[in-house]
C-alpha cells in the first residue's frame, strides 16, 4: 500500500565526479531559520471549522510572512494534514499534488452488510475510476478520472466502516462513499474524514497551530529549537521525484532561468524523457524543477546536448559563482 510519493528513486548514476565548495550555498538542514521561513514547509493538523485558506492565512500571520499557500483544499468539517508552503516554497505546491493523499474515513452504510462483501466491492474501486464532483464543489462539475491506489478496512461495527484510502489528488471521498454504497445496493455516506498523508508528509511531521504559535514565540525570545523542528526544508516535498545533481559552476545560470545542458551534470537518478525532475546542487539544495528532454540513459551516453528544460526556479541568483568563460 503505497502512494506515488512513497516510491523514492534510489539508484544514482555518476556522470562526472565532482566536489562542492563550502564557500557557496549550504545544505538544507543547515539553513538559517530566516532562510527556512522563506523556503520551508509546515505540516499543519487542520482543526474542524476553518477552511484550508483560513489555516494557511493563520500560518502566514503567526510567522509574519508575506506569502503562504496550501497543498489542497479540505472541507471545513474535515481535519488532518494540511501542508502549508512558506514564501518561495509556494512554487512546489503542484509537485505535492502528484504525490497522492491518504485519508482515514468513517463510512456509514444505510443497512448492514457482511465485511467480505464490503471488501469485495471496495476492491472494485481500486485503480482508475470516473467521478462526477458533488453539486457543492469548488470546480466545474464534469466527469473526470482519478486513481485509487489502495483501500484497507480497519474495522466494521454494525453499519459503520472504518478504512484507509490512498488516492490521487482531487478525489472526492464523500462521492467515493456514496458510490460504494450504491454498488452494495444499500446506500452509504461519509460520516467522518481525516487526512493522514499529503505526499511525503504524515503524522510524524504534523503540528497544531498552537504548537506553531508557541514555537514562534520562543523564537522571538531567542530560542530557535522548536521552530526548527516544525519548519521542514522545501526539498522534503520532492523526495519522490527523480533528481539531477549539477556542478557548482552550473547553478547560477539555472537560477536565471537557463535550461540544463549535459556538461553541467554530475550525477542523476534513472528517468525517462518528458519526466518532471528536480535539479539539485551537490549540497542537496533545490535549484529548479525541469522537464527531461533526454532519458537518463541517453544523458549517460552523450557528452553534449540539452538535458532538461527549466520550468520553475527556486534558488535565488548570485548564491553560486558565475561560470568563467
Amino acid at each position: 500500500m503505497k502512494l506515488p510519493s512513497e516510491s523514492i528513486p534510489n539508484k544514482v548514476l555518476v556522470k562526472k565526479e565532482a566536489e562542492t565548495s563550502s564557500n557557496y550555498g549550504t545544505t538544507p538542514e543547515n539553513r538559517t531559520l530566516k532562510e527556512s521561513l522563506n523556503y520551508g514547509i509546515v505540516n499543519i493538523d487542520k482543526p474542524k471549522g476553518p477552511t484550508s485558506h483560513q489555516v494557511a492565512d493563520y500560518v502566514k500571520k503567526i510567522l509574519n510572512l508575506k506569502k503562504a499557500g496550501h497543498s489542497g483544499t479540505l472541507d471545513p468539517i474535515v481535519t488532518g494534514s494540511l501542508v502549508v508552503t512558506l514564501g518561495n516554497a509556494t512554487k512546489v505546491t503542484q509537485v505535492l499534488l502528484k504525490g497522492g493523499k491518504e485519508y482515514l474515513c468513517l463510512m456509514h452504510l444505510h443497512k448492514s452488510v457482511e465485511k467480505k462483501e464490503i471488501e469485495k466491492v471496495m476492491n472494485e474501486f481500486i485503480g482508475e475510476i470516473t467521478q462526477l464532483p458533488p453539486v457543492k464543489s469548488s470546480i466545474k462539475r464534469q466527469k473526470r478520472k482519478r486513481t485509487i491506489y489502495y483501500m484497507k478496512i480497519l474495522e466494521v461495527e454494525e453499519q459503520d466502516v472504518l478504512f484507509y484510502v490512498g488516492t490521487q489528488a482531487g478525489t472526492y471521498i464523500r462521492k467515493l462513499c456514496h458510490d460504494i454504497g450504491q454498488k452494495l445496493e444499500v446506500g452509504a455516506h461519509m460520516a467522518q474524514l481525516i487526512r493522514t498523508k499529503v505526499g511525503p508528509y504524515n503524522e510524524k511531521t504534523i503540528h497544531t497551530l498552537h504548537e506553531l504559535k508557541d514555537a514562534y514565540e520562543y523564537y522571538k525570545e531567542g530560542n530557535e529549537k522548536e521552530l526548527k523542528k516544525i519548519i521542514l526544508p522545501v526539498e522534503s516535498a520532492i523526495v519522490h521525484l527523480p533528481k539531477i545533481w549539477i556542478l557548482d559552476t552550473t547553478v547560477d545560470s539555472l537560477t536565471h532561468g537557463a535550461d540544463l545542458n549535459i556538461p553541467g551534470i554530475s550525477k542523476l537518478n534513472e528517468f525517462s524523457r518528458n519526466e518532471l525532475v528536480a535539479i539539485l546542487t551537490l549540497k542537496g539544495e533545490l535549484v529548479a524543477l525541469a522537464e527531461s528532454v533526454l532519458s537518463s540513459e541517453a544523458i549517460m551516453k552523450n557528452e553534449k546536448g540539452l538535458a532538461a528544460v527549466t520550468k520553475k526556479v527556486f534558488m535565488k541568483f548570485d548564491i553560486y559563482p558565475k561560470m568563467k568563460k
